[in-house]
């Protein structure tokens, strides 16, 4: 039986830009996923004393740029229940949510890979799916791995992952599947100091136009 695939995709979004667009699209037709799902943050155990927009406005942002592709979904799993912000919790909620028939992915970036061993009960986490890992220029993974991970570890650099996965699949211990599909540039610090600048120019460059003039409407990144 051929399993529904998905992947989460969890972080602050503040705001969603191109980059997170491309990754979502570049890895739902590499691993041929049925759904990409956006999980923002309420406030990330690891941001609590940054400042961070209102999950409102993260949100509402999330859902213009993903509004126009059926197989990007956002989730307001995390911003329902703030009290529960760790993504060993944020997983376990999803897996019961979608059920068995779902083949589950946690999709992240390489430097919150890197720092995986501070997370909430990783070694937990590391056995509750499969991880999608997207490397950028400059990351070095040496480092990275370590003998106590509870993970197989399947280099995917510039190949499709589909036979990859199903054949993992049938393995019981998790995999992590590294990949270099983007190489965007994108930041949030480029974005603000679009915004701050008031470059709407180079903004729209950088995020749909759709979350450009939500930005300016409600003058957000502005201090």
């Amino acid at each position: 039986m051929l399993l529904r695939r998905v992947a989460i995709y969890g972080g602050t979004f503040d705001p969603v830009h191109n980059g997170h667009l491309e990754v979502a699209r570049r890895v739902l037709e590499l691993f041929e996923l049925d759904e990409v799902i956006f999980v923002p943050a309420c406030v990330p155990p690891h941001k609590r004393n940054a400042k961070i927009t209102s999950p409102f406005h993260r949100f509402a942002m999330l859902a213009l740029a993903t509004e126009a592709d059926q197989r990007l979904l956002v989730s307001t799993i995390e911003l329902d229940a703030p009290e529960q912000p760790y993504a060993v919790e944020t997983v376990e909620r999803m897996r019961n949510a979608l059920g068995k028939e779902t083949e589950l992915f946690f999709l992240m970036g390489a430097d919150s890979w890197l720092e995986i061993r501070s997370w909430h009960q990783w070694k937990r986490l590391l056995s509750m799916c499969n991880f999608i890992i997207v490397t950028r220029p400059g990351i070095q993974f040496e480092s990275a791995f370590h003998v106590d991970m509870p993970i197989n570890v399947t280099n995917n650099f510039g190949r499709g992952c589909r036979q990859l996965t199903n054949a993992s699949s049938h393995n019981e211990t998790p995999h992590a599947y590294l990949t270099d599909v983007v190489q965007s540039e994108v930041s949030a610090t480029r974005i603000r100091a679009a915004v701050q600048s008031h470059d709407m120019a180079a903004l729209q460059t950088m995020v749909p136009i759709a979350v450009a003039n939500y930005i300016e409407k409600y003058g957000l990144y502005k201090n």
